[in-house]
C-alpha cells in the first residue's frame, strides 16, 4: 500500500532535470537542517522551485534510501556480456 501512495505522491510532483538535481544535492549540503529557512534557501538555490516542491523532493528521497537501506529494492537483472573473467592467480 505504502508504494501506491509513493507513486502517486510522485507523479503528482513536478519534474526535476538533471541540473535541477545537481543544484538540489549542492544546496543541501550548504544548508543543513538546522538551517533557519532551509526550504525557502534550497528552493532559491534550485530556481523554479517553490518551497514545498524542493521538500517533497527531500522526502521522496529520503524514502528512497530508506527502501535500499531495508533491502526492498531489487537488485538489477544484468544479462551476461559473454565478456570471460580471468582471474589473476596472485588474487584467487
Amino acid at each position: 500500500m505504502a508504494s501506491n501512495s509513493l507513486s502517486s505522491s510522485r507523479s503528482s510532483s513536478s519534474s526535476w532535470t538533471t541540473k535541477e538535481n545537481k543544484k538540489f544535492e549542492k544546496a543541501l549540503a550548504v544548508y543543513d537542517k538546522d538551517t533557519p529557512d532551509r526550504w525557502q534557501k534550497v528552493a532559491k538555490a534550485v530556481g523554479g522551485k517553490s518551497a514545498e516542491e524542493v521538500k517533497r523532493h527531500y522526502e521522496i528521497l529520503i524514502e528512497d534510501v530508506q527502501h535500499i537501506e531495508d533491502g526492498r529494492v531489487p537488485f538489477p537483472n544484468y544479462r551476461s556480456s559473454g565478456l570471460e573473467v580471468t582471474k589473476i592467480p596472485e588474487f584467487q
